[in-house]
């Protein structure tokens, strides 16, 4: 795999299928951001290792495996670090996937892996794993979240947002790499998402699968205009897009 640096908080795993982990700095270690495929705990950690920084905390934005299918090995790997869960992923690794009264009773999607790591802290939207806020970002999955970063603006998205064939958000075809968009449960519910990420204003986007967007806000505009004809929903304003 290969590490790429972005900022001096922000690095990239990857690997020649398009799945990204990410590590990100804080003042005492390092945070990781979904694990991949299973077989890569040995590679974070390599990674972390040529940073020159410990990695404290593991972090997910959803269970599905291509996401978390690492994380039993990771953790196994670095017994001290603090695994922090949305408490839905939390559920979801342990096999409970019913869906909730409230939300859209829609057939899940794509390929889900059980975990035995046990979420030594379970976070809700606002809380904060270091320098990272932790966002609610529904639709491609139930448990779905993303992570902003206060210090400089990146927002990593998970598979909220894809780049790799072309931005696109969550449920969009991008038949270059479509994937992202057959695994999606709920398109009106990854839309809404979509747009409540936009209104963070991030300075960059980083996402499970694709490169990283430097000034991304434009694209995002675009991605969301055309989820909303693909969907029938309008509710983006237009004077809000473009700059």
């Amino acid at each position: 795999m290969k590490l790429h640096k972005h900022t001096d908080n922000l690095y990239r795993l990857s690997g020649f299928f398009p799945i990204n982990i990410y590590l990100v700095r804080e003042s005492d270690g390092l945070t990781v951001i979904d694990s991949g495929m299973g077989g890569n705990g040995k590679k974070i950690v390599e990674a972390a290792e040529a940073i020159g920084l410990p990695i404290m905390t593991i972090t997910l934005t959803h269970a599905h495996g291509d996401h978390a299918g690492s994380l039993d090995e990771l953790s196994g790997l670095l017994p001290e670090a603090e695994v922090a869960l949305n408490g839905r992923t939390a559920d979801f690794l342990q096999g409970k996937r019913d869906l909730l009264p409230d939300e859209p009773q829609e057939a899940l999607r794509g390929g889900w892996v059980d975990a035995t790591a046990e979420a030594g802290r379970l976070l809700q939207p606002g809380d904060m794993v270091g320098s990272l806020q932790v966002v609610a970002s529904p639709g491609h999955t139930p448990d779905h979240v993303a992570f902003y970063d206060e210090r400089d603006g990146t927002l990593i998205a998970g598979d909220a947002y894809q780049t790799q064939g072309g931005i696109a958000v969550s449920g969009i075809k991008r038949w270059l790499f479509p994937l992202p968009a057959f695994a999606t449960w709920h398109r009106p519910t990854a839309l809404e998402s979509a747009v409540a990420l936009y209104e963070l204003k991030p300075a960059r986007l980083a996402v499970g699968h694709g490169d990283v967007l430097e000034a991304p806000l434009q694209k995002m505009a675009e991605a969301i205009r055309v989820a909303e004809k693909a969907v029938g929903s309008k509710q983006f304003a237009v004077n809000c897009c473009f700059y």
